[in-house]
């Protein structure tokens, strides 16, 4: 009969949160992405990990809740698992799970129960890098938007994204140091990372996963949702990694009458002399019909979850901010668009002489991918043929990044 060995990881999964941006009215481990919770979904990757113990942090109302889950994804971690209340803070909370953590314990990971889809490699990753010798480890994605520095409602700079990356979690500390930072802090840390740096220890980087994505509003929910499937509840590992492996194609359309001010801009390019389109942004019908294809194609909702009146700094923009924004969007659900077709159907302007420089400048937008572009009168007919307006439609097709 074998024995299992005492774990010399620990994982702390903070799952303490109230979640008030998701405005789900309970705590945001405990709202369903399907018909299981956040904090389920999460757990997966968790006991995916190598052995380890684990200790959930949960609010103290939902504490049994919390081992429901546990022991639902895992019978036969129940040995190595077990759940403490948390604090009034996040900080609070991991202080929590570190008092119960076993004395043979010398890795410590803290994970966000929010970043639900975690998968076990990333746990890998930052406990190989200790075993390397970091004393703390996060994983950390590249920074795809280009960023300004804003003042109220003023650019007043661009800032260089070559020396920014996103923070995810796991992020993995050596016990003695992670106990020593928590004992001397003074101040609250947005996470256990800068706490530790703030304590003069050097923290390296590993390669994090675009599944990883942290759940705080209804968009993020639904992006999560997105990613699984009715099967997923039998077959978590199986199902994530087939949504990974097939491609996908989006359908889109966009329908803007004339009426606007200025010049038309259209695929991307401004139509000097040519009546403009009206819409809370440019009226780029091409531009908006390859956002919703786009969005479709990944299950990521259409383009006014994303770039609704709701969001006033897309008012006047033009089809790069918007299809940079929703290439970002893939990339950050682990997608790469393969190609995009559109077709117009318009009257004017005639595309035959700016055709190449409209692919050129949406393929741009989209960081290389191929756009083909059609345009096709209606004989007269309907609102497009009696010259009202322009009425767009797309096809994409993405593909596992």
């Amino acid at each position: 009969m074998s024995i299992t060995p005492v774990p010399r990881v620990a994982v702390i999964v903070v799952a303490a949160g109230s979640g008030t941006r998701l405005g789900a009215g309970a705590p945001k481990a405990f709202v369903g992405i399907d018909s299981h919770s956040i904090l389920w979904h999460c757990l997966h990757g968790v006991f995916g990990a190598p052995n380890a113990q684990v200790v959930i942090v949960a609010p103290e109302s939902r504490s049994g809740d919390a081992l429901t889950d546990a022991l639902a994804v895992a019978p036969d971690k129940a040995d190595v698992t077990s759940v403490v209340v948390g604090g009034p803070t996040r900080q609070g909370s991991v202080a929590a799970g570190l008092a119960a953590l076993w004395a043979d314990i010398d890795i410590v990971l803290v994970h966000d129960a929010a970043r639900a889809l975690t998968p076990p490699a990333v746990f890998e990753r930052v406990i190989a890098e200790i075993d390397a010798g970091a004393v703390a480890v996060i994983p950390v994605l590249p920074v795809v938007d280009t960023i300004k520095r804003v003042d109220e409602s003023t650019i007043t700079g661009h800032v260089d994204r070559s020396h920014l990356a996103a923070a995810q979690t796991p992020q993995g500390f050596r016990r003695d140091v992670l106990d020593a930072a928590y004992h001397a802090a003074t101040a609250e840390f947005t996470d256990d990372a800068a706490l530790v740096a703030e304590a003069g220890h050097r923290v390296a980087t590993v390669a994090g996963d675009a599944r990883s994505f942290k759940i705080t509003t209804r968009d993020d929910l639904e992006r999560a949702q997105s990613l699984i499937t009715p099967s997923a509840i039998e077959q978590p590992d199986r199902v994530m990694n087939d949504l990974h492996v097939i491609p996908r194609v989006g359908v889109g359309t966009d329908v803007h009458a004339f009426g606007g001010e200025g010049n038309l801009w259209l695929a991307g390019l401004e139509w000097p002399g040519e009546r403009a389109l009206s819409g809370h942004s440019d009226g780029d019908a091409v531009a908006h019909a390859i956002v919703d294809a786009l969005l479709a194609a990944a299950g990521l909702g259409d383009i006014g979850t994303h770039f609704g009146t709701d969001y006033p700094e897309y008012a006047g923009a033009h089809a790069e901010a918007f299809l940079s924004r929703t290439r970002a969007l893939l990339v950050e659900a682990g997608w790469r668009i393969g190609n995009v077709s559109v077709q117009v159907q318009a009257n004017r302007p005639r595309f035959s002489a700016r055709r190449v420089d409209a692919q050129a400048v949406l393929s741009a937008a989209l960081g290389g991918a191929p756009v083909s572009v059609t345009a096709t009168t209606t004989d007269g007919l309907g609102f497009t043929g009696h010259g009202e307006g322009v009425s767009a439609f797309a096809v994409a097709l993405i593909v596992p990044a």
